[in-house]
């Protein structure tokens, strides 16, 4: 079998967690036998390094657009490194993510592209001002983008749908996400608090993954708010980092701050919540339910795909707090019922959102015109 030179760009990538930064965190492994280049920001802190695997790192710009700070523009760079592959395996339309379907383009090369997010969305949530023309730009950029490239690779129907309906054109495939299922496993709860420091009488609930307006962390805050004026036990833990001001600085708020391993924390949570705006697959969530956790979530994306409403956990309105009270409320006074949500939800991930499957179908993508 061919060994392939695969160039993989993206605007999001380690030491900087998201779930672009963890898709590739749990795929680079799995390319080991093929010649992997990673164009990447050069964002603060330690490169990771990976066994074969070349990374890049382009300067950052001076600006911020929320919690996002993009690479300079170094297209001529960047094609060079096209150039020099067999295909490009692209994740974002950052300045990489620009840069490397136009090159890939100029030059006739394979340019693939997980669309990992819905771009327009993600970006109008993301902004405080502006947001119909942010909204309409960013759909517009999109779809220029998108139709350059080869193949689009979507994690669901729905997703799949929303292009097609913008008047994205190239081949689409459908590869869900899935879970790494031996690294992200259930614990025993009251060791896993001890060991990250928490008093095991307390309830934690908890939200992993950027800070961002979009993830609306507010309707989260607020509901844990009322709820601990009733429930001195609990406790809220947010792991992650992002826009400040997000999450305010309270005695019964933990800030476990950016993880390079999250597990234990999960482990550690009593209940997971995803109040999100938007989303596409969120590998936050499935990683929480492969956890074993009751997860009260919002219906967006694909989520709804694999969480159904009190069967592997609650789903609520977007921004509905008295709708999350009332599920957290439930879900802290019935053990049991967190006991059913979690073994039913790690069921589900183990059933259908295995890490494996993922990979190598995205493998089967990256060989397709070889």
């Amino acid at each position: 079998m061919k060994q392939l030179k695969i160039l993989i760009t993206t605007d999001c990538f380690l030491p900087r967690w998201d779930g672009i930064a963890r898709f590739l965190s749990e795929l680079l492994p799995q390319l080991s036998t093929h010649k992997v280049t990673v164009v990447c920001p050069a964002f603060p802190g330690k490169a990771p390094r990976y066994k074969g695997v070349r990374i890049v790192r382009l300067p950052l710009m001076n600006i911020r657009f929320g919690d996002i700070q993009f690479a300079q523009f170094q297209y001529f760079r960047i094609k060079k490194l096209v150039r020099e592959h067999d295909v490009v395996f692209n994740q974002t339309i950052g300045t990489i993510g620009m840069s490397s379907i136009m090159a890939g383009n100029s030059l006739g090369k394979q340019v693939i592209s997980y669309v990992h997010t819905i771009d327009w969305e993600l970006a109008s949530h993301g902004v405080g001002k502006y947001k119909g023309t942010i909204h309409w730009s960013t759909r517009m950029l999109a779809r220029w983008l998108y139709n350059k490239c080869s193949t689009l690779i979507t994690s669901s129907k729905d997703m799949e749908d929303i292009l097609t309906q913008n008047k994205i054109t190239p081949r689409k495939v459908i590869i869900p996400l899935g879970i790494n299922t031996q690294k992200f496993k259930p614990a025993t709860i009251m060791r896993a608090k001890k060991n990250i420091g928490i008093k095991p009488e307390l309830f934690v609930i908890g939200y992993h993954g950027r800070i961002a307006r979009e993830k609306n962390l507010p309707t989260l805050v607020a509901a844990c708010q009322r709820i601990h004026a009733a429930h001195e036990n609990m406790r809220l833990m947010i792991i992650g980092e992002g826009v400040s001001g997000e999450v305010p600085y309270l005695p019964w708020i933990i800030h476990a701050g950016k993880q390079d391993n999250v597990v234990p924390y999960l482990q550690a949570l009593d209940a997971y919540v995803l109040p999100s705006l938007t989303e596409t697959s969120s590998m936050a969530t499935m990683e929480a339910m492969a956890v074993g956790l009751p997860v009260v979530v919002t219906p967006v994306g694909s989520i709804r795909d694999y969480v159904a409403d009190e069967v592997n956990g609650l789903v609520f309105a977007r921004q509905d707090i008295e709708g999350l009270i009332v599920r957290l409320v439930r879900l802290m006074e019935n053990p049991e019922l967190r006991k059913k949500l979690g073994n039913a939800a790690r069921k589900t991930i183990l059933a259908k959102r295995q890490w494996k499957k993922t990979t190598k179908a995205i493998v089967g993508e990256l060989r397709h015109n070889e």
